[in-house]
């Protein structure tokens, strides 16, 4: 018996009276959270509004779900397909199984669709989340811990896994809690992707691509320590390949894109900038404005209503004053000319 070892839970669901509270389902709920909390830091520092990271989220982590279980059907699909399983299933995502690589690239087509929508390009937004997506993966993999699932080969350290269940083809005992190391390793990835962005501002969806490579280079050892089922090319789960491919492509990204397009973005919400320009000048619009407007006609008023007074009055005094002067200038005037 291991002296010392990470339990496993009893049971990964409790029940509300029939509403069943799932551990699985907490953890990814509690990482879409801290993804878009800190998203929406990020993208309020980068002169983004409030609200706008949430908006867009409300499109991207449906497909994302969507495209996690995709791709996890698509790759297991013995699981489900084959003689004597219920294809059924494939739709009961509460019991795990949801592929990243899906995941991802489903989620970055609706989050296109919603930062379209919205007028938002769509690299600056993937850059403000990426650090995000990196803490919400360390928070969902514990949904592994609570199912038992994708846990390493035998091991007898001190933090190893004690598996209890049998079902699925568990075997009792101790192993490598991959689930764990893939964890600490999303953690370390976030802080990477949030220092590198301060160290050397990075923009066009070049923080974003950091993130997808430095995920990949972890999840290329993690996924090798793996013991359940997977498919195999030349020797190497299909995730592993997975994960080399894409990080290719992530660095590949970074270097042509720093070429193409060095800096930042100096606007990532065209809104937002013309709402800070307009926000000084309205509320003093809405409370001067009026004001003057109002008190030059309460003073024209009386002016335009004393000037005829004026010039009425004074005209007939002068009209009289000058009869006088014009019949005495009058005479004269004649005479000279006589």
């Amino acid at each position: 018996m291991e002296l010392a070892y990470i339990p496993s839970p009893s049971r990964g669901v409790l029940y509300l009276g029939p509403i069943p509270l799932r551990g699985y389902a907490f953890c990814i709920i509690i990482g879409v959270f801290v993804a878009v909390w800190l998203g929406n830091k990020r993208w309020i520092a980068r002169g983004g509004r409030a609200g706008t990271v949430a908006d867009i989220a409300v499109w991207a982590v449906p497909f994302g779900l969507v495209g996690g279980r995709l791709y996890h059907v698509i790759t297991d699909y013995e699981l489900y397909f084959s003689p004597g399983r219920d294809w059924v299933d494939a739709f009961k995502v509460w019991q795990g199984g949801l592929g990243i690589w899906g995941a991802i690239a489903l989620g970055a087509l609706g989050a296109w669709i919603g930062a379209r929508r919205r007028g938002i390009p769509m690299p600056a937004y993937a850059d403000a989340v990426a650090p995000g997506i990196a803490l919400a993966q360390a928070i969902g993999r514990w949904g592994n811990w609570f199912n038992q699932e994708l846990y390493g080969r035998e091991t007898h350290v001190p933090w190893a896994l004690h598996i209890t269940s049998s079902e699925g083809g568990r075997v009792p005992g101790y192993y490598h809690p991959t689930f764990l190391y893939e964890s600490l390793w999303c953690i370390g990835v976030a802080l990477l992707v949030i220092w590198a962005d301060r160290r050397f501002s990075m923009g066009h969806g070049r923080a974003f691509a950091l993130y997808v490579a430095a995920y990949c280079v972890g999840r290329g050892w993690i996924e090798y320590m793996r013991v359940d089922d997977a498919h195999h090319i030349l020797g190497l789960r299909l995730n592993d390949w997975t994960a080399m491919l894409v990080f290719l492509a992530a660095v590949a990204y970074i270097v042509v894109s720093s070429k193409k397009r060095p800096g930042r973005e100096a606007v990532v919400e065209p809104e937002a900038v013309s709402e800070a320009a307009g926000e000084t000048p309205d509320p003093a619009d809405a409370e001067e404005k009026p004001e003057p407007e109002e008190k030059p006609e309460a003073e024209e008023n009386p002016e335009a209503e004393e000037k005829p007074e004026a010039e009425e009055k004074p005209e007939p005094e002068a009209a009289e004053q000058a009869d006088p002067a014009e019949a005495k200038d009058e005479p004269e005037s004649a005479t000279k000319k006589s």
